[in-house]
């Protein structure tokens, strides 16, 4: 069983890939979690933006996770 590990993409990233990742781990559409990301920086007065620089910051990007694909 292979466990599942979260990861910045490096495909179809719009800025660091962070949403991407996050989208992949939960299984929804990168979209969806971009709007969520959205909604969270507006109504947390800037803890989304926060949240996201630390996440690229510390996730590694997929092809280091995964070296052979």
């Amino acid at each position: 069983m292979n466990p599942r590990k979260l990861y910045r993409v490096e495909t179809g990233r719009f800025l660091a890939g962070v949403c991407g990742g996050v989208a992949e781990y939960v299984n929804l559409d990168p979209n969806v979690v971009r709007l969520i990301w959205c909604l969270l920086s507006i109504f947390s007065a800037g803890a989304g933006i926060l949240l996201y620089i630390i996440a690229a910051l510390i996730l590694p990007p997929k092809r280091d996770v995964y070296p052979d694909t």
